[in-house]
């Protein structure tokens, strides 16, 4: 059953249709950009990105440069930005200066933040003083600042005015966003007071003043605040929107939910792939750039595993004399990376959120340590079980036990250790922590299990 419905003049799909693709790969092949040009009219501009990003790279050069066909600005800003980039590849200057006027400013400086610096230049000095003023503004901040995310459109009012004077302004004023919830009051040197709900200005006497019904519990964010710290609070506070302030806590623009809700996927996501030591890779990248992105980690891992072989060939002369040794190794290593992985990716996920503060540095700590202890018994007691069952062997059962519960301990210690070692250098712990926990548990599991033996069987 295909999930599909009419939304206003947009037909929705929520189910993925591959046969649609090869439909429109065909009128591709035609040069039928009328059919293509109709059939994205009548999708939903997130739809017909879909559409494009599952075109071979090859169907997607060919329908940019179809006759007659013009991507559209809402569905252009739908596209995966890897491959947003390669399409600029193969648009005009002045079809791009055609998409960034027709977006709002924190979607034309996504666009524009990745072109190269002599396209940039050609199109910004292609655009009204007006935008190319305000994008220039905006590209002058972090890449990672609120400034980036920020809408300059945006619908502020005096804190004089009446009801009626302001719903008089909403209807005749042409400059305005076609859509907002707040209305943000603001004083003679335009900085902000609070902010109306515009269904409860619509909702009070025209002959009321607008301070009279205004919030004035406001969330001001600074234009260099790290986008991350703006998506907790709007998690935190529940925002809708939320304006943002200079230096001189004069509004210049404002971010809402939709912007925040992107970031903090982004950032999930890049979270998640430097745990992996892959970077800011993309499905669409070639097989050199993820080559080069792997291979530093991949080197650096290489280096960490001979550490660990090192650790046993220290004691080549134990596992001759009992060759079980080597079979029960990568047992006690793979448990103390597992246990070590999961400690740090909660730990990261914990300095991400700033849940994790001075407070209950020492309270998480030691619960780490009662996790370590407990896990590292409840499988020494398995793994004491099965080695005696198959190698009969009562000191063997037991050197797995205290190596486990040992190796266990080590890998809660030190899942939460390393990544908030990292912070405090300034070091992204998503990126190096995984790393770091493997080898220390490699080489304590190592150490431990044929210390332990050596001592027995040595």
């Amino acid at each position: 059953m295909s999930l599909i419905k009419k939304s206003k003049d947009k037909i929705v799909n929520f189910e993925f249709n591959k046969e649609y693709i090869k439909v429109i790969t065909e009128k591709i092949s035609a040069n039928d950009s009328t059919f293509i040009n109709n059939s994205f009219k009548e999708m939903h501009p997130a739809d017909a990105a879909d559409i494009i990003e599952h075109l071979s790279q090859d169907d997607r050069e060919n329908l940019i440069k179809l006759n007659n066909f013009k991507i559209d600005p809402s569905i252009f800003i739908e596209i995966n930005e890897a491959i947003q980039t390669e399409i600029t590849k193969y648009l005009s200057n002045e079809s791009i200066v055609y998409i960034l006027k027709n977006l709002d400013s924190d979607d034309a400086i996504k666009i524009l933040e990745n072109l190269d610096e002599k396209n940039k230049n050609e199109i910004l000095s292609s655009l009204p003083p007006k935008d190319r003023f305000v994008l220039l503004e905006s590209l002058s901040y972090p890449e990672d600042s609120a400034a980036r995310i920020m809408q300059r459109q945006f619908t502020a009012i005096p804190s004089n005015w009446s009801v009626g004077q302001t719903i008089d302004y909403l209807r005749e004023n042409r400059d305005l966003p076609e859509e907002f919830l707040e209305i943000f009051i603001v004083d003679n040197e335009f900085k902000p007071i609070g902010t109306v709900p515009s269904s409860k200005v619509l909702r009070t006497p025209r002959d009321a003043k607008m301070i009279s019904i205004t919030n004035e519990t406001q969330f001001l964010i600074p234009v260099d605040m790290d986008r991350e710290e703006v998506g907790r609070m709007f998690e935190n506070y529940n925002l809708n929107s939320a304006c943002v302030v200079d230096k001189n806590n004069k509004l210049v623009g404002m971010i809402t939910n939709d912007d925040v809700l992107t970031v903090l996927a982004e950032e999930a996501e890049e979270d998640a792939l430097r745990l992996a030591g892959v970077g800011d890779e993309e499905i669409t990248d070639g097989i050199l750039t993820k080559t080069k992105r792997r291979f530093n980690w991949l080197l650096l891992n290489l280096f960490t595993a001979f550490l660990a072989t090192w650790v046993i060939s220290l004691f080549g002369a134990t596992i001759e004399q009992m060759v079980a040794l080597a079979f029960l190794m990568p047992i006690v290593a793979s448990m103390g990376g597992n246990a070590g992985m999961q400690t740090l990716a909660v730990t990261v996920r914990a300095i991400a959120t700033n849940d994790l503060t001075e407070n209950n540095f020492t309270q998480t700590i030691l619960k780490e340590f009662s996790i370590g202890i407990l896990n590292g018994i409840i499988f020494a007691i398995i793994s004491a079980v099965i080695v005696q069952l198959w190698f009969q062997d009562v000191i063997l059962s037991l050197i797995i036990s205290i190596s486990m519960v040992l190796n266990m301990i080590v890998a809660g210690f030190f899942g939460i250790l390393i990544p908030i070692s990292l912070k405090k250098f300034k070091v992204d712990p998503a990126i190096a922590s995984s790393v770091f926990v493997t080898t220390i548990t490699d080489v304590i599991g190592f150490l431990s299990f044929l210390g332990i033996g050596a001592y027995f069987f040595y």
